[in-house]
């Protein structure tokens, strides 16, 4: 248990994307600085989306501008929804793309008004303008509601794979299994992982999971049981899909991290420096609620940092 762990933290993403204020384009930029001091490699700081869609992450272009001079060393990750946000996150200087792709179409037309046949197609066209520019940008896909869906219902594990079949056909080669609305259980996530890995392999080598039901740790566990090795978090469990009624935050970085190091996982962080972000995420977000276990417990006196 000596291997290494990633972990990208999605907050300044995920986590504001249904925040009820909006955090100052400072204090953004402020949070993100003191993940990466924390040890965090990786954060989604913000999205290539319209505005008038997202409010609270109008802010992406400077904030992708800023954090790119100002923290060095940081790998820099944004979301785009579409080829027009691929390109604009490509031309900001980004170093990886995440682009959703939802599995349930109630989901996927709700999200990002297209079908998941149609978000398929468009795949190949960003993964075909991408290998013809002179910069290589890994493209993450985040299979969406690829558990459970708030809108559709039950989503069967062959659906899952059969979207994972196809972006994969389209030339994605990176795909991060996403449990959007939290409803995942430990059998499942098994089942999952194991299914669409025996169709495409390693293609398949994250996992995004939400903590709605209480069972994201849970889930992770799993994850990293079967191999998985890079997983999307949040500082305080901040977050949700604003077109995913009833999902709410993502599994908290400060718990996942204390799990992985108890076990002799390396990470790389430093909780006594999360806790630090915690705080600077607070000032610069008072209204919003932060959750967390080991926040309320603190960390033990018997915790050993993996070496």
């Amino acid at each position: 248990m000596s291997e290494f762990v990633s972990i990208c933290d999605v907050g300044p993403r995920d986590g504001l994307q249904i925040a009820k204020t909006r955090m100052t384009t400072d204090d953004k930029v402020k949070w993100i600085a003191s993940l990466y001091a924390a040890g965090i490699p990786e954060v989604e700081v913000g999205s290539y989306v319209p505005p008038r869609v997202i409010p609270q992450l109008s802010d992406t272009a400077e904030i992708v501008s800023r954090v790119l001079a100002e923290v060095p060393g940081l790998v820099v990750q944004a979301l785009a929804p579409n080829l027009r946000g691929a390109q604009n996150a490509f031309n900001g200087g980004v170093h990886k793309i995440s682009m959703p792709i939802s599995v349930s179409e109630g989901h996927s037309k709700a999200n990002l008004n297209r079908t998941p046949a149609d978000s398929i197609a468009m795949m190949k066209d960003v993964m075909d303008w991408m290998k013809a520019q002179d910069r290589h940008v890994p493209v993450i896909v985040g299979a969406s509601t690829a558990f459970g869906c708030s809108i559709d219902g039950i989503v069967t594990t062959k659906q899952t794979v059969a979207l994972c079949k196809g972006l994969a056909d389209a030339g994605v080669e990176h795909i991060m299994l996403a449990d959007t609305v939290g409803y995942a259980h430990p059998a499942q996530v098994k089942e999952v992982i194991r299914a669409v890995r025996s169709e495409i392999g390693p293609v398949v080598y994250g996992l995004h999971m939400h903590d709605t039901c209480g069972l994201g740790i849970a889930n992770c566990l799993v994850g990293v049981e079967e191999g998985i090795r890079a997983f999307d978090t949040c500082l305080a469990g901040l977050g949700g899909c604003p077109y995913a009624p009833g999902a709410s935050g993502n599994v908290v970085t400060e718990d996942l991290v204390f799990m992985l190091e108890s076990m002799g996982f390396r990470t790389g962080i430093d909780l006594e420096k999360l806790f630090v972000s915690r705080d600077i995420l607070h000032a610069g977000l008072p209204a919003e609620p932060l959750s967390g276990q080991l926040a309320k417990a603190k960390i033990p006196p018997t915790f050993r940092k993996a070496a």
